[in-house]
C-alpha cells in the first residue's frame, strides 16, 4: 500500500515537519516555520492578510495550525503547494476521518452515548466541524493566493456554485435554502442545546474541590461567558455592588458587561482572600500548585476532565454557557431580547434554539406519566341499565 492510500486510511503518521511559532509581532502575531526554522513565506503572506484583516490572533493561530497539517500532508505525498489538486485535499480529509485526534484521551471501547448525562461521546477521529474548518482555510489561503497569480490555476479545494449562488442574493428573512454539500464537506449534525439538569448540576458543583474552581463554575453558570472570555477576567473589570463584571468578547473583542449571581461574586471574593490580589491587570485565576500562573485554557480543561472522570460524566465548558442559556431563555421575568442581550447573539434565532422543552426534564415526565395507575372505566351499580345512565348524564 502506498503513502497516500495509507494516509486516506489514517494508517500512515504525518512527518512532524515544521511548528506554528509565535512571533510577538502585531501584524503577524504566528506563522508557520519549517522543519530548519525557517519562516514559511506563503504561508505567512495569507496569515499577514488576516491579521491586517482585523481577525483576531487567536484566529491566525488557528488558522496556522490547519495549514502546518497541509503543509505535512503535502511534505508526505512530495507535493509542491502550487501543484496541489483536488485528489491532495481528499487524503487530508481521510487522513482525518481515520486518524486518532491527540487532543482527546480514549481509553478502550466506548458508548456512543454517556448514560448519565445522554450526551454523545466523542470519539477518536476529528469532528466533522474540523474536518469542514480545514476544507475552508485551505481554500482561502488558494484564494488568496490566487488573488496574487500564485498557486494552482483552479482552487484544489472543490465548491457549490449552487449554494454560493442562493447565499449571494438570499434576504436574511428568508430560511437558509436547502442545497446540496459541496464535495469532500462533512455533515454536521446540529443537536439540541444541552443544559444540565439541576441535580446533575449539583453533583458536579459539589464535587470541586476548590474555592477557584467553584467561584468558576458559579460565574461561568451565572454570566453565560465563553470560557476563553471568562479567564481574562482582571480586578478592575468587577463592578462588586452592580453584581457584574467586563470581558472582552469572543466575536466582536469589546469590552461588555455580563451579569453574576450573589453566589459567583461571593464565592470569588472568598478565592479572592484565599490567594491574594493579582498584580494589576493581570488574570484573577492562577494555578494552585508550584509557583502561581496564570491559569490557561488547557489546564481549566483539565480539571474539568478530572471531575468528569470521578462522576462518569462528560460536561464541557460550553455545557454551562448552554446551561446558563435555557435558565434564562425560560425564565418568565425575562424577555427574549433581554436575553439576546445578555448572551451577545446578533440574531434572536440563536437565542430562540434555547426557549424549547428540556429533553431530561420532558422524559422525568414522561415516567411520571407511566407511573400514574390507569383510571379505571366508571360502571353503573348493580339495578341499573347502562342505557338509562347514558340518557340522564349523557354519554
Amino acid at each position: 500500500m502506498g503513502v497516500r492510500e495509507e494516509l486516506l486510511e489514517g494508517r500512515g503518521g504525518l512527518p512532524q515537519l515544521g511548528a506554528v511559532v509565535a512571533t510577538g509581532r502585531g501584524s503577524l502575531p504566528f506563522t508557520l516555520v519549517d522543519a530548519a526554522g525557517v519562516e514559511v513565506e506563503p504561508v505567512s503572506g495569507f496569515l499577514r492578510d488576516l491579521a491586517l484583516s482585523d481577525c483576531s490572533p487567536l484566529t491566525v493561530r488557528s488558522y496556522a495550525m490547519d495549514l502546518l497539517r497541509w503543509w505535512r500532508i503535502l511534505a508526505a505525498l512530495q507535493v509542491d503547494w502550487r501543484q496541489a489538486t483536488t485528489d491532495e485535499v481528499a487524503v487530508m480529509v481521510g487522513w482525518l476521518r481515520s486518524a486518532p485526534n491527540p487532543q482527546r484521551r480514549v481509553a478502550g471501547d466506548r458508548p456512543a452515548v454517556n448514560p448519565k448525562t445522554g450526551k454523545p461521546v466523542l470519539q477518536a477521529g476529528y469532528a466533522p466541524a474540523t474536518i469542514n474548518h480545514a476544507l475552508s482555510v485551505v481554500s482561502a489561503f488558494y484564494t488568496f493566493h490566487a488573488q496574487h497569480g500564485r498557486g494552482p490555476v483552479v482552487n484544489p479545494v472543490p465548491v457549490s456554485s449552487r449554494r454560493r449562488a442562493l447565499l449571494a442574493h438570499r434576504s436574511p428573512m428568508e430560511p437558509m435554502p436547502l442545497v446540496r454539500r459541496a464535495p469532500l464537506r462533512q455533515k454536521q449534525p446540529e443537536g439540541p442545546p444541552r443544559a444540565i439538569p439541576d441535580p446533575l448540576w449539583d453533583e458536579l458543583f459539589a464535587a470541586l474541590s476548590c474555592l477557584r474552581d467553584r467561584a468558576l463554575l458559579a460565574l461561568y453558570v451565572s454570566s453565560a461567558a465563553r470560557a476563553s472570555e471568562l479567564l481574562g477576567l482582571s480586578v478592575d473589570r468587577i463592578d462588586w455592588a452592580g453584581q457584574r463584571f467586563w470581558v472582552v468578547s469572543k466575536g466582536s473583542r469589546l469590552l461588555e458587561p455580563v451579569p453574576a449571581s450573589p453566589q459567583a461574586l461571593t464565592l470569588l471574593g472568598l478565592y479572592l482572600d484565599e490567594a491574594g490580589l493579582p498584580e494589576p491587570g493581570q488574570p484573577v485565576w492562577r494555578t494552585l500548585r508550584g509557583e502561581a500562573r496564570t491559569l490557561s485554557y488547557w489546564a481549566l480543561r483539565r480539571m474539568l476532565q478530572r471531575v468528569n472522570t470521578r462522576l462518569g460524566t462528560n460536561w464541557t465548558f460550553h455545557d454551562m454557557r448552554h446551561t446558563a442559556a435555557t435558565r434564562m431563555a425560560n425564565d418568565p421575568a425575562l424577555t427574549l431580547p433581554q436575553v439576546q442581550t445578555i448572551l451577545r447573539h446578533r440574531n434572536i434565532a440563536d437565542t430562540l434554539r434555547y426557549v424549547r422543552t428540556d429533553i431530561d426534564e420532558l422524559f422525568g415526565r414522561l415516567q411520571q406519566h407511566f407511573r400514574r395507575p390507569r383510571a379505571e372505566e366508571m360502571r353503573p351499580a348493580a339495578g341499573y341499565a347502562s342505557e338509562d345512565v347514558a340518557v340522564v348524564f349523557g354519554g
